[in-house]
């Protein structure tokens, strides 16, 4: 951009430039960075919107945007983190009764819901929560694109509107399409690095020793996760920086400003420890997923993610807009930019892009374990690179025509290498090709302004006496003789009545940002096309939902027994529409709970992280599941319409939360079945187990007449069709799918049973894949744990306090799973590591106690509470220090 374009679009006429000293920044620098900041935000919210306008997705459209996570994981806790800050759940910040039976809440606030931006959905009725949740994510989406584009003007001065054009380019990157806005969490760590990476231009010029450490905590809080990948990022940054900046010319300034970023980054940390200790052992307790190999993908593959209107998740999310991408690649041409600033961010970009591909570097970026699902979750730190790299190329002054024709033959082969990857969309190449052309007219325009200018002029591809290229300006040091012959010359051509080079230059700037626009909405209304036809997709929330609400709180008994909403579309069900199920959707659901469900015949999907309600009288009795929600849909489920359906409700007779076992091992049939388990746990046999004759696709058994046929094979897939009933329909598919126990039907009067098989592949069976329920044994089982059971049950936020029948003795089985942070006592004891009882929570009987009380503490609190506060101690110490030596 010419000088005289920075002057007409900015309307500069104050004197001065960046500040150099430790104050805050003020006059026009300051006013720049705001008008870019606001300009970004206001441009990326428009886009953002358009592109999900286009889609025809909700809010804008009919059609659902709740792809894979976002309607499986991210709506449900949004709803239910909602009904939590309005006081309307039964659980507390350290518990969640509605999930899973009982589980750890503090872990999932940390994973899920600890962004302030989050807080938003207070503000939406409860029928309204699809569209607070697009809020919240176009909100973080927004804060992004205005913190980059105030970031890049503090690295270096240059014309406002390209800084948010570029701050806009950010925020809306292919990352943020494909990734970013259908894992809402992962957005914070979009904002966190350009918010980083300020901390880091402060500790390098030992400037906010207060505020950068807190900046840290709360990008660390927010999602500690990205901002782990955020912060790795602003190291680099960091070190381009250190290297390059005329501040940190020597050894001991460089050595400085990494201690001072070092230390920003440590207080932080430590800041925002109570709550990333208890997400960080929360994962170690976590139900474990299949240990991922990470592969690279095809360099044909990561070319072309550089392009528009492209997805994919097992490739790098890297585009940013052919204009910016196209002014990125100029920098290793552009003579103006001195030589070490080119070699460093140069390098920088080059490296961190191999990084992506090489394995040991991957496991660094994902702090030691390759995830599960998309493997390069950090591609949005080098998206935010190639921007900085962009800016400093055009910063200054339009690049010459070497260095934009250099740039265009590199992006033009990228395009050429990339044209037989399989990521490549229809529209991609029209839609670059059509970004290129008006990136191209504008260029030309800002020449034409450029040769226009005074003779005065000196631009910003200039030389200075010497020959070489000036040092590119800081946003911490005294504007250099490069800037202050700048603003002359701005000066100057706002005195003369150039009209035409003063016009030329906002129609190049209205192009490029009309090239940037266009391509990223056609990119936006792409992937989400895309999503919706090539993935798992939930429908929007309605009337079934809705119903299924109203329901559940006309019934909920708790604590004196559960109520399961069964299945509602979407998953997660209960934190959408209350209850306490065992429905649990989360990455640190707990290997406790995981395991003991899916061993009593529970199913599971997200390989074994998502147990799901299963409508079994057995289950219900053992964990005290008293109403339970049985729905009929109106029709099939649509992408374009939220689902009707006929919700009913039906109690019945169940053992209190809190039951007696006269051991502490459990008493039944032997056996590894899903059968015996139920039987151990409950402490009668109520099924008849028959050793079925398989032949070919079919078992032949025999049963008590009247008796309820169920099968259970975890790893099957198919139909399975009790001889004159309805098929019913398994799942599994291991790892990622384990099926539930079903209902087949009733065992007729002769006693024969005869199921047909039609499995998809091969059919994996257990070895007591049938068991026929008497319903008499387990109606006595009921009444007798009824009776030794807690006489009165009562429950805070975390805890549980339960009335026993005097003298009881043995042990009392709380109906939770033992999940970590459990502390049980009888009686007036001491509260101690609670007992397991078949994975239920259990407490000691001695006969002299009739009361029994447990709590929960998420693990890791004490700890990261101790953390918390040396690091605040840290932080008050830092204060007090600058203040003394700024007073000095």
């Amino acid at each position: 951009m010419p000088p005289v374009a920075e002057t007409v679009l900015d309307e500069v006429e104050a004197e001065g430039g960046e500040d150099a000293g430790p104050g805050p920044r003020t006059g026009a620098p300051a006013r720049r960075g705001a008008r870019a900041a606001g300009a970004a935000a206001l441009l990326t919210a428009v886009l953002f919107c358009l592109a999900t306008a286009l889609s025809r997705s909700h809010p804008f459209g009919p059609v659902t945007r709740n792809v894979v996570d976002l309607g499986q994981q991210y709506l449900p806790y949004h709803a239910y983190w909602r009904s939590f800050l309005r006081g309307e759940t039964h659980g507390d910040a350290f518990l969640n009764w509605n999930s899973g039976f009982g589980a750890n809440f503090l872990g999932d606030v940390g994973t899920y819901l600890s962004s302030p931006v989050d807080l938003l959905v207070v503000f939406f009725p409860a029928d309204r929560i699809e569209l607070a949740l697009y809020v919240v994510t176009a909100v973080k989406i927004t804060a992004a694109g205005a913190a980059m584009a105030a970031l890049l003007l503090r690295l270096r001065p240059g014309p406002w509107p390209v800084a948010a054009a570029l701050g806009t380019a950010y925020a809306l990157s292919g990352w943020t399409f494909n990734f970013g806005s259908t894992v809402p969490m992962w957005l914070d760590g979009l904002a966190a690095f350009p918010l980083l990476c300020l901390v880091g231009e402060w500790a390098r010029t030992g400037r906010r020793p207060v505020l950068g450490p807190l900046l840290v905590a709360l990008a660390w809080i927010a999602n500690f996760y990205t901002a782990y990948m955020a912060t790795l990022g602003a190291a680099v940054v960091l070190a381009v920086r250190l290297l390059t900046a005329e501040e940190t010319a020597t050894v001991r300034r460089r050595l400085a400003g990494a201690l001072r970023a070092a230390r920003s980054v440590l207080v932080g940390v430590g800041l925002a420890a109570p709550l990333v200790a208890v997400v960080f052992l929360g994962t170690k307790t976590a139900d474990p997923t299949p240990e991922v190999t990470f592969a690279p993908a095809a360099w044909t593959d990561v070319l072309a993610r550089f392009l528009p209107a492209t997805a994919s998740t097992a490739s790098p999310a890297l585009f940013i807009g052919t204009p910016a991408l196209l002014l990125a690649l100029t920098l290793p041409f552009n003579r103006a930019v001195a030589p070490r600033v080119r070699a460093a961010l140069t390098a920088a970009v080059v490296l961190v892009t191999l990084s992506l591909q090489w394995e040991p570097t991957h496991l660094l970026w994902h702090a030691g374990a390759s995830p599960n699902g998309v493997p390069y979750r950090q591609a949005f730190v080098l998206c935010g690179l190639l921007l900085i790299a962009a800016w400093f190329s055009v910063a200054g002054g339009v690049p010459r025509p070497a260095a934009l024709l250099a740039g265009g033959a590199l992006l033009g082969g990228l395009a050429w290498a990339a044209r037989g990857s399989v990521d490549i969309d229809r529209w991609t190449f029209p839609a670059s090709g059509a970004a290129a052309l008006l990136t191209l007219i504008a260029a030309l325009l800002a020449l034409a302004a450029a040769r226009r200018e005074p003779s005065g002029a000196v631009g910003g591809n200039h030389r200075d006496s010497t020959g070489t290229a000036p040092e590119a300006p800081t946003g911490d040091n005294r504007e250099n003789s490069t800037a202050t012959a700048r603003q002359d010359s701005a000066r100057t051509a706002l005195k003369a009545p150039a009209r035409p080079a003063r016009l030329l230059p906002l129609l190049a700037v209205l192009l490029l940002v009309a090239a940037q626009a266009g391509e990223a909405a056609v990119t936006g209304k792409r992937i989400e096309e895309q999503q919706r036809a090539e993935v798992a997709w939930s429908p929007r929330t309605g009337p079934w939902h809705e119903a299924a609400a109203r329901e559940v709180a006309r019934a909920d008994a708790w604590p004196r027994h559960r109520t399961d909403p069964g299945e509602v579309p979407g998953g997660n069900d209960v934190l959408l529409v209350g209850g306490q199920g065992a429905d649990y959707y989360s990455s640190l659901t707990s290997e406790t709970t995981s395991r003991t469900l899916v061993s009593l015949g529970f199913g599971a999907y997200a390989k074994g992280r998502h147990p799901v309600t299963l409508d079994n009288p057995v289950t219900d009795a053992l964990f005290s599941v008293g109403t339970r929600m049985r729905s009929e849909p109106a029709e099939p489920v649509r992408q374009d319409a939220p689902p009707r359906a006929t919700v009913t409700a039906t109690t019945v007779p169940v053992p209190p939360l809190v039951t007696v076992r006269p051991s502490a091992r459990p008493a039944g049939p032997s056996g590894d079945s899903a059968f015996a388990r139920q039987e151990r746990l409950l402490g009668t046999s109520v099924y008849e187990l028959p050793a079925p004759r398989r032949t070919g696709r079919a078992l032949a058994a025999h049963c008590p007449a009247g008796s309820e046929v169920w099968f259970w094979a975890p790893e099957y897939r198919g139909t399975a069709t009790l001889a004159g009933q309805r098929p019913v329909r398994f799942d599994g598919k291991p790892p990622a799918v384990s099926a539930a126990m079903g209902a087949l039907g009733t065992v007729p009067a002769s006693g024969e049973v005869r199921i047909a098989l039609d499995p998809e592949g091969r059919a994996r069976l257990p070895r007591e894949p049938v068991g026929c329920l008497v319903r008499a044994r387990l109606d006595t089982a009921v009444d007798r744990l009824t009776a030794t059971g807690a006489t009165r049950v009562r429950t805070t936020g975390h805890t549980v306090t339960a009335a026993l029948p005097p003298g009881s003795t043995g042990v009392a089985v709380l109906a939770v799973p033992r999940i970590s942070g459990w502390s049980c006592a009888a009686g007036d004891a001491d509260l101690r590591p609670a007992r397991a009882y078949e994975g239920l929570v259990a407490v000691p009987l001695d006969g002299r106690a009739d009361t029994v009380h447990c709590s929960f503490r998420p693990p890791g609190l004490r700890l990261g509470g101790a953390v918390g506060a040396a690091a605040l101690l840290a932080l008050a110490a830092t204060g007090v220090l600058h203040r003394r030596r700024s007073r000095g």
